[in-house]
């Protein structure tokens, strides 16, 4: 941290985490790749792997591939019904990554083994209750997302979820959703968080491997051009508004069967991974989220639809997990020129709030 960086800044997740600054970028599933994981964490922020998309071996090569590429502290994100989330695990330990994500909280038994192997647990929330819920079972940190956030997201604004999260729950608390700048880093703090996590921000910077064309469908778009929907996966996602998005919304319930299916055929092929495993992963998924067979039977779709646009480039057949914050942002730094950015507005802006005082 430099000199002229405010105190305020060096946030109990600076020591949790061992990193600079209270700055996290979330594992985005083909998004967060060892490169753009890396080059957040050389910028003095935390980089998350994803490795949600990725088979066992896949996983160990990229976390093998992030070490070479940084020496500094990252996470990895992980699926709490993954049903090798314990060799997962063995993974992190082995490659002495210390901090797992979760996009969805996992149940208590995966946050006590976790924590039994030494790692740290961060699971993301969207209600107070679960913020609660998960702190009895001993995470290390939560990240609280509002509304404004991108993908699956709750549906309490990010004003009103932090200070609840960070008033239930005595461990520090990352928010989540709409941030994008320093001034939104200091609100954060303000509201008691120790720190904020960022998706969309950080897809869309130089060091990103989203495709140019598909970056610049972001840049475009405005704070009304988002939507959140059920229909990609039975779970609330908010997506950009495309026309494709706006044809599977009106999609009839015959038409998304049918495209879950494929999708899950698809997805299997993809991984290798055999239909038992595939089955029983669904059955785990029922259990601990409390999903219909038909919310499991289109699980399938989330991934292989980001795939298409975050790796393929196919805006014709691929979504655009997006958070409203997408509407103001108009570049694409690199990551290091993004956090650097961030310390120093966010620094400016607490200095101006002293002179006022």
């Amino acid at each position: 941290m430099s000199d002229t960086t405010s105190p305020a800044l060096r946030t109990a997740i600076c020591s949790l985490f061992g990193v600079d600054y209270p700055i996290v970028q979330t594992g985005m599933g083909w998004v967060s790749t060892p490169e753009l994981t890396a080059a957040t964490s050389n910028a003095g922020a935390l980089g998350i792997l994803a490795s949600g998309t990725l088979t066992l071996a896949e996983t160990d090569a990229a976390i093998g591939r992030t070490t070479e590429l940084t020496g500094r502290p990252f996470g990895v994100n992980l699926r709490g019904d993954a049903p090798d989330l314990a060799d997962r695990a063995r993974l992190l330990v082995r490659h002495g990554v210390q901090v797992a994500s979760f996009a969805l909280a996992p149940n208590e038994r995966v946050v006590r083994s976790l924590k039994d192997d030494g790692l740290l647990v961060v699971p993301s929330v969207g209600a107070r209750r679960h913020a609660e819920k998960v702190a009895e079972w001993g995470v290390d940190a939560v990240i609280a997302q509002g509304a404004e956030g991108g993908g699956h997201t709750g549906a309490v604004p990010t004003s009103i979820l932090l200070p609840q999260v960070v008033g239930a729950v005595d461990l520090p608390v990352i928010g989540a959703g709409g941030f994008f700048n320093g001034r939104g880093l200091v609100a954060a703090l303000a509201y008691g968080a120790a720190g904020v996590a960022m998706g969309t921000r950080f897809l869309l910077t130089s060091d990103s491997p989203v495709p140019s064309s598909v970056k610049a469908e972001y840049l475009r778009s405005s704070v009304t051009d988002t939507v959140v929907t059920t229909v990609l996966d039975g779970v609330p996602q908010r997506v950009l508004r495309t026309p494709l998005a706006d044809r599977l919304i009106s999609d009839g319930p015959l038409s998304r069967l049918r495209r879950s299916v494929a999708h899950a055929i698809a997805f299997r092929k993809m991984s290798g991974t055999p239909w038992p495993a595939i089955v029983a992963e669904g059955l785990a998924m029922k259990r601990s989220h409390e999903l219909s067979w038909t919310q499991v039977i289109m699980a399938a779709n989330t991934p292989m639809m980001l795939r298409a646009s975050m790796v393929d480039g196919r805006l014709d057949l691929g979504t655009l997990a997006s958070g409203q914050v997408a509407g103001v942002i108009d570049d694409l730094p690199s990551c290091a020129e993004l956090v650097q950015r961030i310390v120093a507005e966010a620094t400016a802006t607490l200095e101006r709030l002293g002179g006022a005082r």
